[in-house]
């Protein structure tokens, strides 16, 4: 499938092999847990219930939003393609930009048993996001970055670059973690310790930098970035209200009833505030 992969050498910035020592995939909430530790852990996650959850309700609240295909979409981290497969299928072009090559090596295992026609809409590039303008130019219709922030120092170089490659107009779809609600899967799950550690965590916006929450698991902090790189808010959702604290539980039966329940909760207060991931949708200036 040559027409799949598009591997362009990096502009600027740290060599791969640096950005691959670098990469950091666990997220850690307490001493006794992880969200996911390697690629492969990664890619079993998306098929728990927790995962599906995630993904479905992030592709429902983007269908909202999006301008009708065809289009030109791109997934700065899109990890093993399961969100842009989903948009291929829907009629958009999707470009993966992902540092990892073991979850470039997922999503072409994904894709490679999908029709052709639906795989042709995905094109795949190795890189570091903060150097996607140089390795697949601006001007795209809408830009993700969903599950990335949390991964970096500070998010506001990262999310400039999604505005900047982000055609006037065009959509901005970011997830992050909702850093004032951490505490709420450690206390559902009993792990009273990290439930406790979790809420001496301070409010956000504390000026004392030992005790503020991270900058990328404040919502109200990339909120502000992205607006103050030229975009407006459309709408803001809440990932995971009631499901996160299953651990693997994997999709049942009930999936899609699941999946509505979610979403009613996720789009109105007070449910949202206490999700797990907060999803940003903003649109670039004209």
């Amino acid at each position: 499938m040559p027409d799949l992969d598009h591997q362009l050498p990096s502009r600027g910035g740290p060599p791969a092999s640096d950005r691959e020592e670098a990469r950091v995939l666990a997220v850690i909430d307490g001493p006794d847990t992880v969200d996911y530790t390697d690629a492969d852990h990664y890619v079993a996650h998306t098929e728990t219930l927790r995962g599906v959850v995630r993904q479905r309700l992030v592709t429902r609240a983007l269908i909202e939003h999006l301008p009708p295909a065809p289009g030109r979409l791109l997934d700065i981290g899109g990890g093993n393609g399961v969100q842009a497969l989903e948009f291929a299928r829907r009629g958009y072009d999707v470009t993966v930009c992902e540092p990892d090559p073991k979850m470039l090596a997922a999503a072409r295992h994904l894709l490679a048993d999908v029709p052709e026609a639906v795989r042709r809409r995905v094109t795949l590039v190795q890189g570091n996001g903060q150097e996607a303008a140089g390795l697949v130019g601006a001007g795209w219709d809408a830009t993700f970055c969903h599950g990335v922030i949390m991964f970096v120092p500070e998010p506001g170089p990262l999310l400039n670059v999604l505005v900047e490659l982000t055609r006037p107009g065009g959509i901005i779809s970011v997830v992050g973690k909702n850093g004032p609600a951490l505490a709420l899967r450690a206390g559902l799950q009993g792990r009273w310790r990290d439930t406790a550690a979790l809420l001496d965590e301070p409010a956000t916006g504390s000026t004392d930098p030992a005790v503020a929450l991270p900058p990328g698991d404040d919502p109200a902090n990339v909120a502000t970035i992205l607006a103050t790189a030229g975009t407006r808010s459309l709408a803001w959702y809440g990932i995971r209200t009631f499901t996160d604290h299953l651990g693997d539980t994997p999709a049942g039966a009930d999936v899609d009833t699941v999946v509505d329940a979610e979403w009613a909760a996720g789009a109105q207060d007070p449910y949202r505030g206490i999700a797990r991931l907060i999803h940003h949708v903003h649109r670039r200036n004209s």
